[in-house]
């Protein structure tokens, strides 16, 4: 009991010391290598032995993208791998993972879901931690009860959702924007989906989607090559290889602007407008990228918060950015004001909008968002988790394998002409989403 106890001890020590200190890579941008399994998974590793520790993401293409008629079906699906698996329960899974001073985690988005570990690398901490986890991966029992619990969550998070006017908006605008297309629907369903959602569509989900040939494993920390392709065959070795999902259907631009009005019971309106933005990895996206920068992704430096809010005190918070996905993510300006302003702030975004399209960033815009953009980069590479999360995009989106290595490159390689080509080619002002939600209020006589 002794000898456990100090073990734990130790474990947790460990680990506890790995999470405090920042696991700063040796290297700005570190040796990235990659290799396709057998079974068609894609795998990225960066080595750092700076710290005892190993990060490991399995990413599958099985986001909310995939709920076909079952909105909420890929968030519940993940949601359950952890809450029963290889013949454990919940709380048995959760004292192993503890035991060994290791952490699973999970997460479902649009495009994707992932299922994650960290854990000590020293023995006999890595190899404990890795059985559970392969349980975890490729053994969930997906109990009744769980089910049950977990969708009871799931309906009481609608309903609390509609009490929020931001989401109100996010949803009514995604809606709007998206139609039919798969990235239309709430990423945690909706009630009507909900009700229609078994647990054989659950158990179904996972067989169809949670394969080898669609997953992407992105590996970080104190590991070799040799050690880092054991690890991935033993994990693989529990999934069926079955096959890489087909891609998702593009989507359409735009033909004219909307504007939807939801009355909500708020001393604020919530805005967003938008329009059909950008997908990874295409040819203009650092020349978008940067361009966005300035005009309003850059905080209390851009151009939206200088206008809305400090010339004209019209909002606390505005901003604009991209949310570049499988296919077209959105283009999105938003921002929060008084009822009785929402109209005069619409027009003054929509004025700045449109100047910004016809006139571009200036010389010293451009070259202050370059400035902040590559000066604030290698603080989103420099740790073991930073670093996997990038991997993780890399491989799923089929970017290079350099990405890294050539960011602050490619970042510099924008001109304003370029930057402003590229922003003018893609935003049309005169084809918006505008979702308001809020009180009207009346014009005076």
């Amino acid at each position: 009991m002794r000898n456990n106890l100090s073990s734990l001890v130790r474990a947790r020590a460990l680990l506890t010391a790995a999470l405090l200190v920042v696991s700063t890579l040796t290297q700005a941008t570190p040796d990235v290598q990659s290799w396709t399994t057998a079974q068609g998974t894609k795998v990225l590793l960066v080595e750092n032995d700076a710290l005892p520790m190993l990060d490991i993401r399995v990413v599958f293409d099985a986001g909310s993208a995939r709920d076909g008629r079952l909105s909420g079906l890929a968030l519940l699906t993940n949601s359950l791998l952890d809450e029963g698996a290889g013949g454990l329960s919940a709380q048995q899974l959760a004292e192993e993972f503890e035991s060994v001073g290791a952490e699973v985690s999970l997460e479902s988005l649009r495009d994707m879901a992932y299922v994650g570990l960290r854990t000590l690398s020293d023995e006999p901490y890595l190899s404990r931690s890795l059985a559970t986890f392969r349980k975890v991966l490729t053994q969930p029992d997906f109990p009744k009860k769980a089910f049950d619990r977990q969708m009871a969550r799931f309906k009481i998070a609608v309903k609390s959702r509609k009490q929020s006017p931001s989401t109100i908006a996010s949803e009514a605008f995604y809606k709007a924007l998206y139609g039919d297309h798969p990235y239309a629907t709430p990423v945690a369903g909706t009630e009507a989906s909900l009700a229609k959602i078994r647990l054989e569509d659950v158990r179904d989900y996972y067989r169809q989607y949670y394969v080898a040939a669609n997953a992407v494993i992105s590996i970080v920390g104190d590991v070799d090559r040799a050690k880092a392709e054991q690890i991935i065959d033993d994990l693989l070795s529990g999934l069926k290889t079955g096959h890489a999902v087909a891609a998702l259907p593009e989507v359409p631009a735009l033909q004219e602007s909307q504007t939807i009005f939801i009355e909500y019971p708020s001393q604020q309106s919530h805005i967003f407008i938008g329009q059909v933005g950008m997908k990874r990895g295409q040819q203009d996206y650092f020349e978008n990228y940067v361009a966005n920068h300035p005009f309003g992704g850059s905080g209390f430096a851009s151009r939206l918060v200088d206008v809305i809010r400090e010339q004209r005190g019209l909002a606390y918070s505005v901003y604009s950015y991209f949310s570049p996905s499988r296919v077209a993510g959105p283009f999105i300006m938003g921002m929060q004001t008084k009822n009785e302003q929402a109209q005069q702030a619409i027009d003054l975004l929509n004025q700045e909008l449109r100047r910004y399209v016809k006139e571009g960033p200036t010389d010293k815009e451009l070259k202050n968002s370059v400035s902040n953009i590559t000066g604030g980069f290698p603080l989103g590479i420099d740790s073991n988790s930073k670093m996997l999360g990038y991997l993780a995009m890399i491989g799923f989106y089929d970017l290079p394998v350099d990405y890294l290595d050539t960011f602050i490159g490619n970042v510099r390689a924008v001109s304003r002409e370029s930057a402003h080509k590229a922003f003018s080619d893609l935003i049309d002002p005169d084809k918006m989403i505008t979702v308001v939600v809020g009180q009207r209020v009346a014009k005076p006589d």
